[in-house]
């Protein structure tokens, strides 16, 4: 049986909240005299992590801040985008998600979750997977953004087994570049399942049970 693991990114693979993302990024742009924040500028802060994602903001900037400004203006857009998941229910899992997480389990695949979100486990349990997996990694737990492959190599060591025993599921070519450098094969949604490194295209989650079984 392949794969005996499967790591899943969090948002854009079990849920997405990059609406609520880019909306907080933009809020918080208009609050610092940045008026000209795009969708193009939002996409381009996908898979990376929260300071990362500021750094892109800032570019639009003409004014420098200081490293305590930009911890408190991260501080700031993290409040705005609490703030809208807080409207987050079990409603907002897809059937297609939840059925497939469920037969994964089912079939006695260990599960986990490795996402550079520090509100990882906040979502999980709106969505009403705060009990779920086997194992969740976040962004409180590490200190490299994919396309570092730390948050990966954490879950694979929480679940006990090697990399080549885990299957990544991604949304980003960030997230695949994490996945390929830790030595896991990845399966790719949205714009991932067209990328290069990505071992098995998706165009749905439960595209899966093929796969692994």
């Amino acid at each position: 049986m392949k794969f005996q693991g499967i790591i899943f990114d969090l948002d854009g693979v079990i849920c997405s909240t990059d609406e609520f993302h880019f909306l907080a990024w933009k809020q918080l742009a208009e609050s610092i005299g940045i008026t000209n924040f795009t969708r193009a500028d939002g996409d381009l802060q996908r898979g990376v992590s929260r300071m990362e994602s500021l750094g892109i903001l800032l570019r639009k900037s003409e004014r420098k801040f200081s490293e305590e400004e930009k911890i408190a203006l991260a501080e700031q857009k993290n409040n705005i985008y609490r703030q809208m998941l807080g409207t987050m229910s079990e409603t907002d899992l897809s059937e297609n998600v939840r059925t497939t997480l469920f037969a994964l389990k089912k079939s006695g695949k260990k599960l986990a979750v490795g996402s550079s979100s520090k509100n990882t486990k906040y979502i999980l349990e709106r969505l009403g997977l705060g009990d779920f997996f086997d194992a969740v990694v976040d962004g409180n737990m590490i200190s490299r953004g994919k396309p570092d492959p730390e948050v990966f190599l954490k879950a694979a060591e929480l679940l006990g087994l090697p990399p080549d025993d885990c299957l990544v599921v991604e949304d980003a070519t960030a997230g695949i570049r994490a996945a390929r450098a830790g030595g896991f094969e990845a399966a790719g949604l949205g714009d991932a399942a067209a990328f290069g490194m990505t071992a098995y295209p998706l165009t749905a989650l439960s595209d899966l049970l093929t796969i692994v079984s």
